[in-house]
């Protein structure tokens, strides 16, 4: 078991000088804190918004005056916010693993990452593995809450507290069996699927299929074309499918210890994007396709339709100039371009062939989420972090909340307002008024420099947030989160 003790004011400091922009909210000083009660700013809490928010980022990125070289291999904190009939408490705490706590003793970053290799000595990077940073993306479950790394297992931690017990193996998980950072849950079933790449003679993507209570009771394990990167998925009806970018990696370098797993990833554009349609009562592969390429970290949804058509939305970028951003993100200084675009994919599953792609929204934007009852299933709308008009997106992040309208075709924007950036928008059903849902956020505010959460309802996003928390400390901009419904 990991050590959970007391919460303190833990900071970090940064050896670059950080310019007055959105990545001000990655390089500030973390302070943790135990559970709070949360003061409103303005507004009030919906009387049918009961259950609590969960956020996992990168929460630290430099220790000991050695930096992490990747946005992704920051130590992971998790944000809990608990609404209830009293009020709003909150808490923030980082999930202890055992590499943090070694790193935490050594007082310097030891172990490699994503995009980081192992500090230190030669003899030191050959010995020292890769880190499990905790630091994606949440899956609560009835009994626990799981921080997400596609890299290794999850850890269990308090759904109130957040205080970490340890590594979860789900019944099954342990060595090349690793747990993706983007479990689907079917809203009917409770049912869970998820995956992780491992690697042999070639990648080897193993499938997983749970029941609500997160053990795995079914695998699969399917052979892949060389070493790709495959972050997310799609459960549409009766099929989970995989959309694999032509990213492939290079494993010698990184076997070697001469290269990081992300420097020593390559874009080959001549492989196409490979499709594997698989049948999530059995996990075996229907079919197998091919498509122009292109890259995607994330997706919406997908469905079914009446003439059994898969229908996927998707946020695609052209090729994968969006890593090398995502690795400047951590120097506190970005200048690559790397924009993408809300799409709609039309794919016949027993071929695995696309039979049409069109793009959606012409505006930059991801983390693309809809009402977790619709999940797999036809859903109307589609929630996004969006760039604000005229941002300059080589050097802002997303400063404002959109809303995606598939029947109409028109979108509605949340503007946070200038040097106001806010996270993945999350879906809370009202559990009084199934007509009703609100959209959380959590805000960095760079010129007031403070966090906050705000509440939005979901069909009038371009309004006024309906309530404002403030939180004790600055929550660095992070990934994913969910929603727990008491």
């Amino acid at each position: 078991m990991v050590s959970t003790a007391q919460p303190t004011q833990t900071q970090t400091t940064w050896s670059k000088a950080i310019p007055p922009t959105s990545t001000n909210a990655i390089a500030q000083p973390i302070k943790e804190f135990g559970l709070t009660p949360l003061s409103v700013i303005s507004g009030a809490i919906p009387p049918g918004l009961r259950g609590s928010l969960y956020r996992n980022g990168p929460a630290r990125l430099e220790r000991g005056g050695y930096d992490a070289q990747h946005w992704f291999d920051g130590d992971g904190a998790i944000l809990g916010v608990h609404f209830t009939d009293s009020g709003a408490t909150g808490a923030y705490r980082f999930v202890q693993t055992a590499d943090y706590q070694a790193e935490a003793q050594a007082g310097r970053l030891l172990y490699g990452g994503y995009g980081t290799m192992p500090s230190g000595s030669l003899w030191n990077r050959l010995t020292k593995g890769t880190k499990n940073a905790a630091n994606t993306s949440v899956l609560a479950l009835s009994d626990k809450l799981l921080a997400l790394w596609e890299g290794g297992q999850p850890h269990a931690l308090d759904l109130q507290t957040l205080e970490t017990s340890g590594i979860e193996s789900l019944g099954q998980l342990g060595g090349e069996k690793r747990y993706s950072a983007h479990p689907k849950q079917d809203p009917q079933t409770g049912e869970i699927f998820n995956f992780g790449v491992g690697y042999g003679k070639t990648g080897i993507l193993h499938v997983y299929r749970s029941d609500k209570t997160g053990q795995i009771r079914q695998h699969n394990a399917i052979a892949l074309d060389g070493f790709p990167l495959i972050h997310d998925f799609v459960l549409a009806g009766p099929y989970l499918i995989f959309f694999i970018p032509p990213v492939r990696l290079n494993p010698f370098p990184v076997l070697l210890k001469l290269q990081s797993y992300s420097d020593a990833l390559t874009w080959k554009p001549e492989l196409g994007t490979q499709i594997l349609v698989l049948d999530r009562e059995t996990l075996a592969v229907v079919s197998r396709g091919e498509a122009d390429p292109w890259y995607q970290w994330h997706f919406g949804n997908g469905y079914v339709d009446p003439n059994g058509v898969v229908v996927v939305d998707i946020v695609r970028y052209p090729d994968f100039q969006t890593n090398q951003y995502l690795q400047e993100v951590a120097t506190g200084q970005t200048h690559t371009i790397a924009q993408g675009t809300l799409w709609q994919l039309r794919l016949q599953p027993e071929s695995g062939k696309v039979l049409a792609m069109t793009e959606l929204l012409d505006r930059g934007c991801e983390f693309p989420v809809v009402n977790p009852q619709e999940v797999g299933q036809a859903s109307r709308f589609t929630y996004l972090s969006a760039h604000r008009p005229g941002a300059d997106i080589s050097q802002e992040m997303f400063g404002a909340i959109a809303r995606f309208d598939h029947q109409t075709g028109q979108s509605m924007t949340a503007d946070l307002g200038d040097r106001c950036y806010p996270t993945e928008p999350i879906y809370a059903p009202d559990c009084e008024n199934p007509d009703q849902g609100w959209i959380l956020t959590v805000v960095f505010d760079s010129k007031a420099d403070r966090s906050e959460v705000q509440v939005f309802a979901s069909d009038r996003l371009n309004d006024a947030p309906v309530c404002r928390l403030a939180l004790p400390s600055i929550i660095p901009l992070g990934f994913h989160g969910t929603w727990k419904p008491n």
